[in-house]
């Protein structure tokens, strides 16, 4: 009766169409070619739910963005884990091309340690070091505005974007530097831990100065206590090493 007849090579779904009813998969997989890159590279830097249109909204309203991300609506904006493994990636390629600057995480010890490890690693893969480092952040921020509604998870979001476009003015400021070789990236940190605490107050109560105060020692704490979580857990593996 179904001549065409033929099975989903994703979910082994019985497809009489051009798409798989299940999942959406296509029949017909087009061959990876330079149109098929173009393609992806425009889908990614896409004005509307794409990273450009992400990088301004959170710029102008990232309070309100990002709220609506989690109640209404999560079309409009990349996906929080993806804008930040983009953005820090962006800026390590930056920070490795100019050779500006050994990273946000300051260490003098001996680099044979296995804490001067630890930190070369976050200091290697930002992506994920940020997402740890939001997980301490998100903590403090929980603590502080806990009569709000929102979990842990959601607060962690929160910090996906926030910090994504704090790797972002890291980023400016390394290109300015590297062609200028004027030394500005001191500027990028305050910069950055300013925009991480308005926009983190402007997602909780904007209309509150204690919301902005709240904010700012949430985020030096979650610092501080990354940090120290680190020293903690590369002394206990040297001790266990030795």
């Amino acid at each position: 009766m179904y001549p065409d007849l033929t099975n989903c090579r994703n979910c082994s779904h019985t497809v009489n169409s051009n798409f798989c009813g299940q999942c959406g998969q296509p029949v017909n997989i087009k061959r990876v070619d330079s149109h098929y890159i173009l393609h992806e590279i425009q889908h990614v830097l896409h004005f509307e739910k794409g990273i450009l249109y992400t990088i301004k909204e959170l710029l102008i309203r990232p309070g309100q963005n990002i709220k609506e991300f989690i109640s209404d609506n999560r079309s409009r904006l990349v996906k929080p884990i993806l804008f930040i493994i983009i953005t820090s990636l962006i800026y390590t390629i930056i920070n490795h091309f100019f050779h500006i600057e050994k990273g946000y995480i300051v260490y003098t010890g001996t680099e044979k340690s296995a804490v001067g490890s630890i930190v070369d690693w976050v200091q290697n893969h930002y992506g994920y070091g940020n997402i740890i480092m939001g997980i301490f952040i998100s903590f403090w921020l929980k603590l502080f505005f806990k009569k709000y509604s929102y979990n842990f998870f959601e607060i962690l979001i929160l910090l996906c974007f926030v910090m994504g476009v704090g790797m972002l003015i890291f980023s400016f400021f390394a290109i300015i530097e590297g062609l200028t070789k004027y030394s500005l990236m001191k500027v990028s940190g305050p910069l950055g831990v300013a925009y991480c605490t308005w926009a983190m107050a402007q997602f909780f109560n904007k209309k509150k100065a204690g919301s902005y105060i709240k904010a700012f020692i949430a985020y030096t704490l979650g610092m501080i206590t990354f940090s120290i979580a680190i020293g903690i857990l590369g002394t206990l593996i040297d001790n266990f090493t030795k």
